[in-house]
């Protein structure tokens, strides 16, 4: 499947959700049932977010929810930075974000679908928060400049892209020196025959493909991060996916041993290197095995500075 492709695909599934959270219908997850708006849908979206996060953020933006975990939660933000949610729906991410770093603090939220920034404006206007601004774009393209940012936090929305490794090298432009990346995504932990780790994927709403924890390694040291760690926050096992399964023709007790825990919402961390301090250059070493050598006698040359008396 084309880039572009799904794309399209992306687009008309978060369009759909924001028009049932707008119409005060739950989002659709784990198959074509709506979710209510706080109950989510067991096993991935449910109970995401603390009593007190969602008393605190209006209802459209619970009912439009489709992640895997609560990144703003576990990224430890603090008063004064600013934050980006790549991918952020109807804004609960954004919102939650805003509040914990202050009015000193920005959160910004990018969004490439109009209905979700429609609804995200509108979750915006009712929290009464001016700290929260919602962009337009790619998460492949994120419109900010080079080192702006302090934190990046995301929401089963990496794992939506057909161009994962460009995401990442734009997360880590955007990030100042030593920002962090800590985000909530679907991973694959080993091995899964083909097949199966399809309608899998295709259960969590992967339509481009989880990464598998190895990869996710990989990928963000070559965008350049360090300290890279994933956790895992929920495991989910073959009768989570039982009924999915079932209606794909697939024998769940026949694959279970190929599943069983394998797939995994995981919160990934990284860290964009600090910046490097520039101080008096070192001194030349004097060990003569350090120097070169004049090709003539082998002694060690040394360079003498002229100066002016």
């Amino acid at each position: 499947m084309s880039s572009e492709n799904i794309k399209t695909i992306v687009q008309e599934k978060y369009g759909a959700a924001a028009k049932r959270a707008t119409s005060g219908q739950g989002s659709a997850c784990c198959g074509t049932s709506p979710a209510s708006a706080k109950e989510g849908c067991d096993p991935i979206t449910s109970n995401l977010y603390g009593e007190g996060e969602a008393g605190s953020l209006p209802e459209a933006a619970l009912r439009a929810s489709l992640g895997c975990g609560n990144p703003t939660a576990l990224a430890k933000l603090v008063p004064g930075e600013t934050v980006l949610d790549l991918g952020s729906g109807g804004g609960i991410d954004v919102l939650l974000s805003a509040r914990r770093v202050g009015p000193t603090g920005k959160a910004y939220g990018l969004d490439m679908t109009d209905e979700m920034l429609s609804l995200a404006e509108e979750n915006k206007r009712k929290s009464g928060l001016k700290n929260v601004q919602f962009l337009k774009g790619e998460i492949e393209k994120i419109p900010l400049p080079d080192n702006s940012v302090d934190v990046i936090v995301s929401n089963c929305v990496i794992n939506l892209s057909g161009d994962k490794d460009r995401v990442l090298r734009e997360a880590f432009r955007v990030l100042k020196p030593g920002g962090r990346f800590a985000i909530s995504d679907v991973v694959v932990r080993g091995e899964v025959p083909k097949e199966i780790r399809k309608s899998m994927e295709l259960w969590v709403g992967c339509v481009a493909g989880a990464l598998s924890d190895t990869e996710y390694q990989q990928k963000l040291a070559a965008a350049g991060f360090e300290a890279v760690e994933i956790e895992a926050t929920r495991v989910y096992n073959v009768d989570d996916a039982r009924e999915f399964l079932k209606a794909a023709g697939i024998d769940a007790d026949s694959v279970a041993p190929s599943v069983q825990d394998k797939f995994i919402s995981a919160f990934v961390r990284a860290q964009k290197p600090a910046a490097k301090t520039f101080c008096d250059p070192p001194r030349p070493s004097t060990d003569s095995a350090t120097k070169p050598r004049n090709p003539e006698t082998g002694a060690a040359s040394y360079v003498v500075e002229n100066r002016r008396r």
